[in-house]
């Protein structure tokens, strides 16, 4: 990999790890302060998954950033991403559940956008640790074209066991 592309990674990376935290308080501000959506416990739930999803989808790509610096090197917190892949599901299928009894209860404004925060936490769930749902580059959607749907990064590296590509003979490259 040349310095030119490294250096675009590099930018790449870095404005993923910004943008998913930043989302956070942005989405916060908008819905919760612009549109007047009111702090109930659905909303809250809804909200708090989709969080999470965005401080973890940073956390990962602030890993991947980090090799760029040791080449070869595992992916750091690779048993933590892990850990999360299996326990995010349970803590999914709560506040799902959660949110759905409270719209069922309640429909309207006081739970049904905590309902769409706790499904869309549910694809963010997917992008990261399944399947790639985000074709955002003009790469990423040629490839979907040309490909269909392929396996998420994250998932991809824990597939692996230890966050490196893998060359054709298997050995690991920077």
């Amino acid at each position: 990999m040349n310095n030119r592309s490294r250096a675009w990674i590099r930018r790449r990376l870095r404005s993923l790890v910004v943008l998913e935290l930043f989302n956070i308080p942005l989405q916060a501000a908008l819905w919760f302060g612009v549109t007047g959506l009111p702090v109930t416990a659905a909303n809250a739930v809804g909200f708090a998954l989709f969080a999470l999803f965005l401080v973890e989808g940073a956390a990962y790509w602030l890993a991947k950033l980090s090799l760029l610096a040791a080449p070869g090197a595992p992916l750091p917190g690779l048993w933590a991403f892990a850990a999360l892949r299996v326990i995010n599901v349970p803590v999914l299928a709560a506040g799902v559940l959660f949110t759905l009894w409270a719209t069922a209860g309640d429909p309207g404004s006081t739970s049904v956008p905590g309902l769409c925060f706790a499904l869309f936490a549910v694809l963010e769930h997917v992008n990261y640790f399944h399947t790639q749902l985000m074709y955002d580059t003009a790469e990423d959607r040629r490839a979907l074209r040309e490909n269909g749907l392929r396996r998420a990064h994250l998932a991809r590296d824990l597939d692996r066991g230890d966050g490196r590509r893998k060359s054709r003979l298997g050995a690991p490259t920077p």
